[in-house]
């Protein structure tokens, strides 16, 4: 237990080393288009999900991450509401396909939990931030190894940061904050949908 105390202090004592101020990508822009596959194999695209819904997206760092399954097992109990607004909700990791199934066992989401192969996604909405090498080290201490983790050595991770696009693919509503601990809450998306 102090252990994990000690381990979320540091991971928000140094949460908005190196990160973008801002979001890169902001309401009424274009979002950009993507497709990666879900926690079962599947190819999912955005365009598809936009022919007849709107998209909510969110960026998580991965299934090593308290705050993160929280906040998506937060979302998972707001599912219903989100498909009642028109909207469907899909959340997004570079971490690789079984460290997604982990999130997916942890927070119990029925919605597509996607793998960033690459960090392609990040970097197209600009949430990418290279991991400084001396956090490198003391995430290795506490047992988490972005190269493990995320198949590659490029230690990138997410700003949490969620989006929310109308069908028409522009951005509505933009979460984004380097602070590790502020999240977007299901009520502020539904004002959004």
């Amino acid at each position: 237990m102090k252990k994990l105390l000690v381990l979320a202090i540091v991971l928000i004592s140094f949460s908005s080393f190196g990160q973008r101020e801002n979001s890169t990508v902001n309401v009424g822009d274009k979002a950009p288009m993507f497709k990666a596959k879900n926690q079962n194999g599947e190819l999912v695209k955005s365009s598809d999900i936009l022919k007849n819904e709107q998209l909510i997206v969110v960026f998580y760092r991965g299934q090593w991450c308290p705050l993160c399954n929280k906040h998506l097992s937060h979302l998972q109990d707001h599912v219903d509401d989100f498909k009642k607004a028109g909207a469907q909700l899909v959340a997004i990791s570079p971490e690789i396909p079984v460290n997604v199934t982990k999130t997916v066992e942890k927070t119990k989401a029925e919605y597509p939990v996607l793998y960033d192969a690459d960090s392609k996604i990040m970097k197209e909405y600009g949430v990418e931030f290279m991991l400084p090498e001396k956090l490198q080290k003391r995430y290795k201490e506490y047992g988490i190894d972005l190269t493990v983790s995320n198949g590659n050595d490029d230690q990138l991770l997410p700003v949490p940061a969620t989006y929310v696009i109308g069908k028409n693919g522009k951005v509505k509503f933009v979460q984004y904050d380097p602070n590790y601990k502020n999240r977007s809450n299901a009520k502020d998306i539904l004002k959004h949908l």
